[in-house]
């Protein structure tokens, strides 16, 4: 049973009622962030019942220390842990002298609680009676800035409902946290310095091991129904914690505001020794323009973002809903405007896989980044994996690979491998595929090639020496074969030529040697300097060609199908429709064991490969496949539905599509994996713009031209969506009647639609 407590809306998410069962989810579900940092929605004020504490820096981590039972050769030291960063949203809240917190009080109504997408903020409200018998009511509003990344703003404001009544706000930092994720239950933190200087205070800390510097600083402002009382505060500082404490007597149905400004700086940017005085500036900038002037300006910042990267849904207000939150949380989660960061799969919504890099960019984010802002922020997430490469060749050396074979790593922070599941860090060696396909699909879809020469050709030779060392040339099938190896569905591991694997393998050879080619031509000088840089010869070229074109792949003649790996047929084959639902999820229900003998798929694999690389095969041949292969899928991976649902629509399963569709976009807000607490799938969010662009819209690039082939859901009146390509924005409308294209800017494009060439002109717009 999935949860629905969160009301439909198009531009809110939106919880009424308290129930102390749903605040981790809620927490999870109401996340706010800015690319810069990010929390869960934690309450303000003291909450004594359970609750999942979280706030996060962007790029600030730990190595913890590598758990396992029995070590091997070849694992990570470590695996990187996103650390619950020093807390700077608290607000103690008293009532004559008796705290508040809803864990306690006597009655809580009227709970209401909103993330409005639109404008980026958080509010909160109710009326709650304490046990003294006071009656109050309460609203909050928090955002974290865009335009000045380094500040959050809170207004917090309390109403005396039936008694005047003594009101004590103190708003606090606190950098005695703990991780909910660790190994080792370690300190992560090691406070340097806590200091208050007039209203404002400052803990300078550092991480253990990785010495990252940080300053988390906050300055509070106090109001009386709306104008602002110039008053000194009682400060107070431990070794850990620093606080400002602001007391006033309310009337009855009096307002009483705090707005509390706070953030951090950090040394990833900034001197280390300069912390504490930039952030005595940027709360002297936040303070200067107040509270409301802030929220003005993140409306304006959203706006800009909405304005690109919107899509509309009319007559299915839930897929609407579920479109613009998976949107809003990638926007907030990561903007492009710093190079050295990426995208983890829960971004700043919980601490579950590290807060770390996976394939998940490279195969999913970079669509969604690449067509919805500019492409230097697809070029940047590109650039990442350039900077790691020689990290990526240490890694493969690592497992015993030589000559500059690269093996990028599954999980990473600094380009170093860090996950420590062997069947995972060890074998799931698709991911290099991932990294060089985004390197195609860049180029393909903004025609940009100079990264190739400038970079990227560097990678596909490094991930090409790997993949004609990972090969072994089997005898007896007179074919080169990949043995012991995970492939997307991770419910199989420690297989034998996975198709998916050897397919990306195969063709990330044959891509790398093109590409030498096309530079050995086109770019000589720098043709000369990756020669004598990374020293490859016409002989090893040749060896790598072998095998590209005497790779193995399992096939089935029987069902005229390619395998997913060898030994598929010999599991039992019982769809999931026939299997009780009683035992689903399998990963919750069943043990490992006879998760691994069983046929069931934890996500798309051989139908990765016909997604990937659709133009390789024929529509029956996906057909084939889709009908062969869902029908044992789980979809317990949440990067699963997305993949499905474009398939889906190609193959015109329109119904079908658009189940696929819900559950991608509302895999979080109804919690279909029961696991929403631990934090959001931010990664799959991607591929859920994937399957209204590339699923309903048909969005391709076929022979260099930009192609559409618009369907849509029956249930929907119509949708809208914004692509930009090759710096031309072009605005799809597609309706039950027929579609609508229009560009912005000076210059006509032409397109493919349903396979015709159509001429798109500025001012004017084409129906199809």
């Amino acid at each position: 049973m999935n949860q629905d407590y969160i009301q439909p809306n198009e531009w809110s998410i939106l919880e009424e009622g308290f129930d102390t069962q749903k605040v981790k989810s809620s927490e999870s579900l109401f996340s706010i962030g800015n690319g810069a940092m990010g929390q869960r929605a934690n309450f303000e004020e003291q909450y004594t019942g359970e609750t999942f504490q979280g706030s996060y820096i962007a790029g600030v981590y730990y190595p913890d220390k590598t758990r396992v039972g029995w070590w091997k050769n070849g694992y990570p030291e470590y695996f990187a842990k996103v650390l619950n960063a020093p807390n700077w949203i608290g607000i103690n809240v008293q009532i004559n002298d008796e705290n508040l917190d809803l864990h306690t009080c006597k009655e809580v109504s009227k709970f209401k609680r909103e993330l409005n997408m639109k404008e980026g903020w958080l509010s909160r409200s109710f009326e709650a009676v304490l046990e003294n018998g006071i009656k109050i009511k309460v609203d909050t509003k928090r955002f974290l800035s865009l335009e000045l990344d380094q500040i959050g703003a809170i207004s917090y404001n309390v109403t005396p409902l039936n008694t005047d009544a003594k009101i004590t706000y103190t708003p606090y930092l606190d950098a005695g946290i703990t991780n909910e994720d660790t190994n080792w239950d370690d300190q992560f933190w090691d406070v340097l310095e806590v200091s208050q200087n007039k209203k404002q205070s400052f803990i300078h800390a550092r991480t253990m091991k990785t010495h990252f510097y940080t300053c988390t600083f906050m300055q509070s402002r106090v109001f009386l129904e709306g104008n602002e009382i110039l008053t000194d505060c009682n400060s107070s500082k431990t070794d850990k914690t620093a606080s400002s404490s602001y007391q006033q007597e309310v009337k009855k149905n009096q307002t009483y505001t705090v707005h509390k400004f706070g953030g951090y700086v950090v040394d990833r940017i900034h001197n280390k020794n300069e912390l504490v005085a930039l952030a005595k500036d940027v709360l002297d900038k936040a303070v200067s323009f107040g509270f409301d002037a802030l929220l003005e300006t993140q409306k304006q910042s959203w706006a800009q973002i909405w304005h690109m990267s919107d899509i509309t849904i009319t007559g299915d207000v839930k897929a609407q809903q579920g479109i613009r939150f998976n949107i809003f949380q990638l926007n907030q989660t990561y903007l492009g405007t710093d190079a050295t960061l990426n995208i983890g799969p829960k971004g700043f919504t919980g601490e579950k896989y590290g807060g770390s890099t996976y394939w998940d960019t490279e195969a999913y984010c970079i669509p969604f980044y690449m067509a919805t802002k500019d492409q230097s922020v697809a070029r940047s997430l590109l650039e990442y994996r350039y900077n790691h490469l020689e990290k990526a060749i240490e890694n493969a050396a690592k497992l015993g690979f030589t000559n500059g074979a690269a093996l990028y790593p599954m999980v990473t922070m600094n380009g170093e491998e860090c996950h420590n599941e062997w069947e995972i860090t060890f074998e799931e060696i698709h991911r290099n595929g991932a990294i060089a396909f985004a390197i195609y699909n860049y180029h393909r879809f903004t025609n940009d090639y100079t990264y190739i020469p400038e970079k990227g050709l560097e990678v596909l030779i490094g991930i090409a020496r790997f993949w004609h060392q990972r090969v072994n040339f089997s005898t007896a099938k007179n074919k080169y074969v990949m043995l012991g190896v995970t492939g997307p569905n991770e419910y199989e591991n420690n297989i034998n030529n996975n198709f998916y694997t050897n397919y990306i393998a195969k063709w990330c050879i044959d891509y790398a040697l093109e590409n030498i080619e096309i530079v050995k031509t086109d770019h000589i000088s720098d043709y000369i300097r990756i020669k004598e840089k990374v020293a490859f010869t016409d002989d090893e070229l040749m060896d790598w060609k072998k095998v590209a074109d005497n790779m193995y792949f399992p096939f089935s003649e029987k069902h005229n199908i390619y395998l997913q790996q060898d030994g598929f047929l010999d599991k039992e084959l019982i769809t999931v429709a026939d299997l009780d639902k009683s035992q689903r999820p399998i990963n919750q229900k069943w043990s490992w064991d006879r998760i691994l003998r069983s046929p069931y798929i934890k996500q798309a694999d051989t139908l990765q490969g016909f997604y990937m690389f659709e133009d390789h095969f024929s529509t029956e041949e996906l057909e084939r496949h889709f009908d062969f292969y869902e029908p044992f899928t789980v979809h317990e991976s949440s990067l699963s539905p997305c993949v499905h649902s474009i398939q889906a629509a190609k193959l015109d399963r329109m119904e079908q599509a658009y189940e696929f569709y819900l559950r991608t976009s509302r895999l979080d807000l109804d919690d279909y994996n029961h696991e929403v607490e631990e934090g959001l799938h931010i990664t799959s969010m991607a591929g859920t713009w994937m399957s209204i662009v590339e699923g309903f819209g048909g969005m391709r690039i076929l022979n260099n031209t930009l192609s559409f082939a618009p369907k849509i859901p029956k249930g929907w009146k119509s949708y809208s969506f914004k692509v930009n390509f090759r710096g031309q924005i072009i605005t799809v409308n597609v309706a039950q009647n027929g579609t609508v294209f229009e560009i912005d800017g000076n210059t006509e494009i032409n397109i493919l639609v349903n396979g015709n060439i159509i001429t798109i002109s500025p001012n004017k717009l084409v129906t199809v």
